[in-house]
């Protein structure tokens, strides 16, 4: 396993434990004190838990066991990849943490946070499929023994 895909993975893990902890606060708030939690602060328990720790999870371990690019893949680059990991962390912690100071303040420009946030993660997204997606095929292997080629 590669150091860029450990990072993904233990980014991960890293916002587990923190959509645990928004989500043991919101919990304990509702249960003990009958405090709902304000819709920021679901959204942002919610990007907590889907962006950074399901998508985070899910493209690492993708980059991990998808088929190495081939020779002639220009697309693939690990450059794009570290540049899809910072734009997802950075992107994912801007809108967690704008949507938990809208959820305690109404000043407008705290909106901007969230959007930026949010463009950060669909862009890091974007940019993952279409670096990747010459690697969901047969692996190098499959395609030359599909070719009659004998190892």
């Amino acid at each position: 396993m590669n150091p860029l895909v450990r990072r993904f993975i233990k980014t991960a893990i890293g916002f587990l434990i923190l959509g645990l902890l928004l989500g043991m606060y919101m919990l304990i708030r509702r249960e003990l004190f009958s405090d709902w939690p304000p819709q920021y602060i679901i959204s942002a328990h919610t990007h907590a838990v889907f962006i950074g720790f399901i998508m985070f999870m899910i493209l690492g371990v993708a980059l991990w066991i998808f088929p190495k690019p081939l020779a002639e893949d220009r697309r693939y680059r690990p450059a794009l990849i570290e540049v899809v990991y910072w734009l997802l962390l950075v992107g994912t912690l801007t809108r967690f943490s704008g949507e938990l100071a809208r959820a305690y303040n109404d000043v407008i420009w705290l909106a901007w946070p969230v959007l930026l946030g949010g463009f950060a993660q669909a862009m890091a997204l974007v940019l993952y499929v279409w670096t990747m997606w010459y690697r969901i095929r047969a692996s190098a292997r499959q395609l030359r023994e599909g070719r009659g080629e004998v190892e």
